[in-house]
């Protein structure tokens, strides 16, 4: 077999886009026939023995998709140091699978699991701008100004300006107001950000949509297979 890029093998081996495979063998992380790889390296699967933190890597050729609604209080993240729920608790299969993209412990909804690093790498790339569109409760009714600004985009606390994005207001309850939101970006804690800075608080997170798959009917905690064209769908518009 010919030679491939290290950071190419390591994601169809399910740890990652490759973006996150190059952070792993930046680090150290990765082995090759005993020798630390560096960024660049190539090996042959066929015949060359790959690490990872000292296990041996196996190359999946079989593709999984899963759509996941994460509660709340559960960790987007395969494994965690304490003993707190993660999205990958509660997919019971057995291969390795990873979140594509993430959401906050108190944000819920949609997530994509699989093993495919190329789909994974292109949905959460910043350059290919992928709609993620979401449920957001605020604690009042915004004004029209307020929307205009969320709309135009706003500078975070970090000097981060954020790109336009398609807000409007859905529905109002005893709650608060719900705005549907569609974004091409997705920083850590953003909606949340930007509601404090308008005076908008945001009480509640619901991602409905990655791209073409949809939430749909799935309950919290509840997750199922792709169907093969929501799965075409996907790889199409990747």
């Amino acid at each position: 077999m010919p030679l491939e890029r290290l950071q190419k093998l390591l994601s169809r081996a399910g740890y990652g886009s490759r973006r996150h495979c190059e952070t792993l063998i930046q680090a150290g992380r990765v082995v090759v026939n005993g020798d630390v790889a560096k960024i660049g390296s190539k090996a042959d699967p066929s015949k060359d023995k790959i690490f990872v933190d000292g296990k041996l890597i196996s190359i999946q050729n079989e593709k999984i998709y899963i759509a996941l609604n994460k509660p709340r209080g559960v960790l987007s993240t395969v494994r965690t140091k304490d003993d707190r729920r993660t999205v990958r608790d509660l997919v019971e299969i057995d291969a390795y699978i990873y979140p594509v993209g993430r959401l906050d412990i108190d944000s819920e909804g949609l997530m994509l699991l699989t093993n495919d690093g190329e789909l994974a790498n292109r949905l959460t790339h910043p350059r290919y701008g992928h709609e993620k569109e979401y449920r957001v409760l605020v604690s009042r009714r915004p004004d029209e100004k307020q929307i205009q600004s969320w709309r135009r985009g706003i500078i975070l606390s970090d000097g981060y300006r954020t790109a336009s994005a398609k807000v409007m207001v859905e529905s109002q309850s005893s709650k608060g107001t719900w705005l549907r939101i569609i974004m091409r970006e997705g920083r850590k804690r953003q909606i949340r950000e930007v509601g404090i800075l308008l005076g908008l608080p945001v009480k509640k997170i619901i991602r409905v949509r990655i791209g073409t798959l949809k939430l749909g009917k799935l309950k919290r905690g509840e997750w199922r297979s792709l169907s093969t064209s929501e799965i075409s769908s996907l790889l199409k518009n990747k």
